[in-house]
C-alpha cells in the first residue's frame, strides 16, 4: 500500500532538481509527544505520496467573527442579516504578501501554479508530492506508525520545520503532527426485537410529563418513532412546506452510506406519505472517495423528521479528521448549500493539533456567517449555518460520558496526550467549538440524561460570551472543590443542546432494529431546527443560521428542562443534570410550539 511508481512521481524529480529549492535557515513550526498507543512501525517510504494541505493566515477573520456575531444576536439590528458567500470569502482571503510568500517557496521545489489546488477562498492549499520531497520542504523524517489498539497504520512526522522568510506566511501544514482518529461517535446497535415492545406498550396508558404538560405513547418508553418525536417536542400536526427553498443535509465518513431500499421500508413503516411518492435523498460525493463499507441508518433521521417534503442531501468525505477539511473545504466552496446540517463524527479534542482544530472551528465559522445553518455532535454538536448523523459537534458528537470515548468504564483510561500523563476528562472535537451546536443525549420520558452523553469542557476554545451566564451559573452550584483539575472551568462548554438518543426504531437489510447514540440525537435536533427554518421561510424570515447566540438568550425558554441523570466516566459520577444548563444535557431538549413562537 505505500508503493508508488517512479513513473508517477518523474514530474516532479525533474522539476526539483531544475530549480534550486529555497536555501534558509529552518525554524520549527509545530512538534507533538508522540500520543499514547501509537509506535513506531518503519520508516516512510521515500515515494509514499502525502496529499498536503498548507493552510495561509486568514487576514481579516477577528472582522469576520464580529459580523458573525452581530448577525447571530437576536438583539442586534443586523439579525439575520447574512453575508454572501463572496463576502466571506474576501474577510479570509490570505494577505497578497503570504500568497506571493509561499508560491516562492513551494517554485524552489519544483510546484508550479498547476500542481496546487486552492480554496475558494484561497486560504488554503493542496498539494501531492512524495515522502522524500516533503521531508526536504519541511526538514523532517516521517514514519509509519501504527496504532497499539486498532492496528491502523498512518504516516506522520513529531514536528516539521518552515524557512524563516515564511513562517509567519504559513499557519499549519497537514498531514503532519494529527494522529487524530476520526471516528463515529460511539452509536450503538442493538439486536432486539421492537415489534415485541411496540406489542406490550399498545395495552398502557399514555405516559405524561407533569412539567411540560405534554402525553406521549407508553410505546416511546421502549421505542422512538416518528410519531414519538413528534409527541415529545410538541410538534404533532406542524406540517412543513415544499415551496419555501428549505433543505436539511446530512455528512457521511468512514465508509457509512445510507440505504435508498432501507429508507424506503422506514418511511413504509412510520411516514407512508413519504413511501407513497418514492422520497429519496440527493447524494454528494466530496473529493470522489466514497467507499462502500457498510451503511448508517442515522441518515434517515433528519429527513423522516423535516418530512419528505423537505429535500435531503447526503454528502460524504474520506476516512480520517482531515476529511474534515475537505467537507468544510466542499461546503464553503458550494453556491447553495442545506440550510441545516448534522453530523456524527469527531473525535477526542486531545488528538487533534490544537492549530487544526481552530483553523477548522474557523470554517465553521465562515459557514455560520454566510447564508446556511449547520450542526455537529460531540456527544452532540451542531453547527449554522448548520451539520452532522454520528457527530460531537453543529450537531455532535457521541462519547463515553465526561471519559476517552471508550464505552466500558473499566478501560477508560483519561489520561493526557501530552507527555504529562494527567487525568483528565476529555472533550471532544468538533463539539467543541464554539460555532458549532453540540448536541447532548436524553432517554426515555419524562426525559432524562442518558449516562453516553458527553458533555465537559474544552482545553483548547475558551468560553464564549453567548455561555457566560449559562455556564456560570452551573459552575457556582458545583460543590466547591469539585473534580478539581479535572477540567477546564473556562473552556468552551458543551453540550449546547440535547434530543433523545436511544431506542430508536429503524432498518438495516429490510429488518426493523433498535439503535441509539448520540448519533441518533444529533440528526434528531437538525431536523426540528429545519422545521423551524421552514416556520420562519414561510413568513419571509431568512434561515436561522449560527443557532447559539439564539438559544442562549431569547430562545431560551423553548427548551425542556432535564434535571435527572449524568455522564458518568474517568472513574467518577461526571456531570450532573440539574437546574439550567448543565454539562450533560446543555439547555435541555426542544418544546418545538414554543420555538416557533420564539423565532418568527
Amino acid at each position: 500500500m505505500w508503493v508508488s511508481s517512479l513513473a508517477s512521481i518523474l514530474p516532479l524529480v525533474v522539476l526539483a532538481f531544475a530549480l534550486p529549492s529555497k536555501d534558509c535557515e529552518h525554524q520549527v513550526k509545530e512538534e507533538v509527544v508522540p500520543p499514547r498507543g501509537w509506535t513506531i512501525f518503519g520508516p516512510a517510504p521515500s515515494d509514499h505520496f502525502i496529499n498536503l494541505r498548507i493552510a495561509l493566515p486568514q487576514s481579516n477573520f477577528n472582522l469576520l467573527e464580529q459580523h458573525l456575531y452581530e448577525i447571530s444576536d437576536p438583539y442586534h439590528e443586523r439579525y439575520g442579516a447574512h453575508l454572501t458567500k463572496e463576502e466571506v470569502e474576501d474577510l479570509v482571503a490570505p494577505h497578497p504578501d503570504s500568497v506571493a510568500a509561499v508560491n516562492e517557496w513551494l517554485s524552489s521545489h519544483g510546484i508550479q501554479e498547476e500542481d496546487i489546488s486552492r480554496s475558494s477562498a484561497g486560504d488554503w492549499l493542496a498539494i501531492r508530492v512524495p515522502v522524500w520531497l516533503v521531508e526536504k520542504m519541511l526538514d523532517t523524517k516521517y514514519h509509519i506508525w501504527k496504532h497499539a489498539t486498532s492496528g491502523d497504520y498512518i504516516v506522520r512526522t513529531t514536528s516539521y520545520s518552515l524557512p524563516k522568510d515564511i513562517l509567519d506566511h504559513v499557519e499549519l501544514i497537514q498531514p503532519t503532527t494529527m494522529f487524530g482518529t476520526f471516528k463515529r461517535l460511539k452509536s450503538t446497535i442493538h439486536s432486539i426485537s421492537p415489534t415485541n415492545s411496540q406489542v406490550q406498550a399498545q395495552n398502557q396508558p399514555p405516559v405524561s410529563d407533569p412539567v411540560t404538560g405534554l402525553t406521549v405513547d407508553a410505546s416511546c418508553n421502549t421505542t422512538i418513532t416518528i410519531t414519538c418525536l413528534q409527541q415529545i417536542y410538541n410538534a404533532v400536526g406542524y406540517t412543513p412546506s415544499a415551496h419555501v427553498g428549505n433543505s436539511v443535509g446530512i455528512a457521511g465518513y468512514l465508509g457509512d452510506f445510507a440505504n435508498r431500499a432501507d429508507l424506503q421500508s422506514f418511511f413504509e413503516d412510520q411516514v407512508p406519505a413519504a413511501a407513497a411518492v418514492n422520497a429519496t435523498y440527493n447524494f454528494v460525493s466530496v473529493a470522489g472517495r466514497l467507499r462502500f463499507l457498510g451503511f448508517s441508518s442515522w441518515l434517515t433521521l433528519s429527513k423522516v423528521v423535516s418530512t419528505h417534503k423537505i429535500p435531503l442531501t447526503l454528502a460524504w468525505s474520506l476516512t480520517s479528521i482531515l476529511s474534515l477539511r475537505s467537507w468544510l473545504d466542499f461546503m464553503l466552496s458550494h453556491p447553495n448549500p442545506p440550510l441545516a446540517i448534522s453530523t456524527s463524527y469527531g473525535d477526542d479534542e486531545q488528538t487533534v493539533p490544537e492549530s487544526f482544530a481552530k483553523r477548522a472551528c474557523a470554517g465553521f465559522a465562515q459557514l455560520g456567517t454566510s447564508i446556511w445553518a449547520r450542526f455537529t455532535t460531540s456527544n452532540s454538536t451542531l453547527c449554522v449555518p448548520q451539520v452532522p448523523a454520528e457527530c460531537r459537534s453543529r450537531s455532535l458528537p457521541e462519547t463515553g460520558g465526561v471519559g476517552d470515548g471508550d464505552p466500558d468504564p473499566a478501560t477508560q483510561t483519561c489520561i493526557t496526550n501530552d507527555g504529562q500523563n494527567r487525568t483528565q476528562f476529555i472533550p471532544g472535537f468538533p463539539a467543541s467549538c464554539p460555532f458549532v451546536t453540540a448536541v447532548g443525549g436524553t432517554i426515555l420520558f419524562p426525559e432524562q440524561a442518558v449516562a453516553f452523553s458527553g458533555g465537559g469542557f474544552s482545553n483548547y476554545f475558551a468560553r464564549p460570551s453567548y455561555q457566560d451566564a449559562a455556564v456560570q451559573g452551573f459552575l457556582n452550584k458545583l460543590p466547591k472543590g469539585t473534580y478539581s483539575g479535572l477540567f477546564n472551568p473556562n473552556g468552551r462548554a458543551i453540550p449546547d443542546v440535547a434530543a433523545q438518543s436511544d431506542f430508536f426504531r429503524v432498518f438495516a437489510a429490510g429488518q426493523p432494529i433498535h439503535v441509539g447514540g448520540t448519533s441518533a440525537s444529533s440528526p434528531t435536533f437538525t431536523g426540528f431546527v429545519t422545521l423551524l427554518n421552514d416556520a420562519r421561510l414561510k413568513k419571509g424570515l431568512p434561515s436561522l443560521g449560527f443557532l447559539n447566540p439564539l438559544f442562549y438568550s431569547t430562545a431560551a425558554s423553548g427548551f425542556n428542562d432535564i434535571t435527572v441523570g449524568n455522564n458518568p466516566g474517568c472513574g467518577t459520577e461526571g456531570f450532573n443534570a440539574t437546574v439550567g444548563w448543565d454539562a450533560v444535557t446543555g439547555l435541555g431538549t426542544p418544546d418545538f410550539a414554543k420555538l416557533v413562537k420564539l423565532v418568527t
